[in-house]
């Protein structure tokens, strides 16, 4: 099933990320959405640590596409240690529950991660970012 998924931060126009992501399956439930999300950056992330190039560099584009969003980089990783792709989906759903982000499909908010999901292909999912503040009086 494809979906197209946006990263966004409230108050901001420019989405963090856009993907299209390919799920083996239709997702049933937000849980089923998250976990298959989760289990595709993994794989993705896992895919980025054993492609490594001897030569990298960044086009004008690249770099200017990266200075919008705040950081600029060659995308490196340069930690040898693989991802343990159940304790990521735990730590995906546990964020979400703590309300450190939000889901909509298609504009509209999902709420339970265990209600029923309608979902079709090519649906538009956003997951919007929350930043914690975090400071002392003056």
């Amino acid at each position: 099933m494809k979906l197209i998924v946006k990263v966004k931060k409230p108050g901001k126009r420019k989405e963090l990320a856009i993907q299209e992501l390919e799920l083996p399956k239709k997702p049933l439930t937000l849980r089923e959405l998250i976990r298959g999300v989760v289990a595709n950056g993994v794989q993705e992330f896992k895919e980025k640590q054993s492609g490594k190039s001897v030569i990298s560099y960044l086009t004008e584009t690249q770099i200017g596409e990266s200075a919008e969003l705040g950081k600029v980089g060659f995308g490196a990783v340069y930690d040898d240690r693989q991802p343990d792709e159940n304790q990521a989906v735990k730590a995906a759903l546990t964020a979400f529950e703590d309300g450190l982000y939000r889901v909509f499909i298609n504009e509209t908010e999902i709420v339970g991660l265990d209600a029923p999901l309608v979902i079709d292909e090519g649906d538009r999912i956003v997951f919007m970012r929350f930043t914690m503040l975090a400071g002392g009086m003056w």
